[in-house]
């Protein structure tokens, strides 16, 4: 064998030595990757260098699409799977040489997986994941995001965890501080009516404002700021009202707690405290 073979050989061996270590920094960062093994999914400057040859789906909620997404995406919730299938049916006949990209949060969010295993069920072709998620977009392609229905997307505007964190009571020091503070605190649940079953925790403090009642929300966000009142905002497991943030920021109000881990939470709450009792 001559010098160049084993030159040549050396590199192969180097290569697939190689694949090993990229999968598993794959399913480390990309966990959904491996749990999906049979998903095509699509880097994000791939996805930028076909965005025109795209149809870029937003399946997420339509309060979390109408905060930050994807510049020309399309909403498409798959929650309403008898709805997402009719839309995805209605995109393909419009679109048909365009491929197909669904995306949500973030790198282990799942639901850009789930929709593409529902689009291959529908027997859909050239369809991909975009796994990264809409905040590795906005930050790479600021111009092609759209936060609060503006554009480009600065930095700064995103909301980090410590940020989150800073404004996050559990259910005990949620529940205190609105009893401290008695008429100065306005409890907001806003879990839509499935979720909340007729049940509030805070009786003669609490309204239900739905998170799509966007009108409403404004109206009480307003109010609350105008009156020097302090709001207290819950959700179902304490997920939701992060993108309530954008909102309560972009407003100005700077007087609010989240309930962390929401309803669900209160509950585990309540039950340990009469467990003890």
């Amino acid at each position: 064998m001559t010098k160049k073979s084993l030159q040549s050989l050396f590199l192969l061996l180097i290569c697939l030595l190689a694949i090993p270590f990229a999968q598993a920094e794959d399913s480390v960062e990309f966990p959904g990757r491996e749990k999906y093994l049979k998903v095509p999914y699509i880097e994000l400057e791939d996805l930028f260098a076909n965005f025109e040859e795209s149809v870029i789906i937003d399946v997420r909620s339509e309060y979390e699409y109408n905060t930050l997404k994807i510049k020309g995406s399309i909403n498409v919730p798959i929650a309403n799977l008898r709805q997402f299938e009719n839309e995805l049916t209605r995109l393909r006949a419009e679109f048909p040489q365009k491929r197909l990209v669904f995306y949500c949060n973030g790198k282990t969010c799942m639901k850009s997986y789930k929709a593409t295993v529902k689009a291959q069920a529908m027997g859909l072709e050239n369809i991909y994941a975009y796994d990264a998620g809409v905040f590795d977009w906005v930050k790479a392609h600021p111009d092609l995001g759209e936060l609060l229905g503006r554009s480009p997307v600065r930095p700064e505007q995103l909301i980090g965890k410590e940020q989150l964190a800073a404004h996050m009571l559990d259910p005990e020091a949620f529940s205190m501080r609105v009893r401290e503070l008695k008429d100065k605190a306005v409890v907001m649940d806003v879990r839509d009516p499935f979720q909340r079953e007729g049940v509030g925790f805070f009786p003669g403090h609490e309204t239900n404002v739905p998170l799509d009642a966007v009108d409403k929300l404004s109206r009480a966000m307003t109010e609350a700021k105008a009156k020097g009142q302090t709001l207290f905002i819950y959700d179902a497991v304490g997920k939701q009202v992060a993108w309530m943030q954008y909102s309560l920021e972009d407003a100005g109000v700077k007087d609010y707690f989240f309930m962390d881990g929401g309803a669900k939470a209160y509950y585990d709450w309540i039950s340990g405290s009469m467990w003890k009792k």
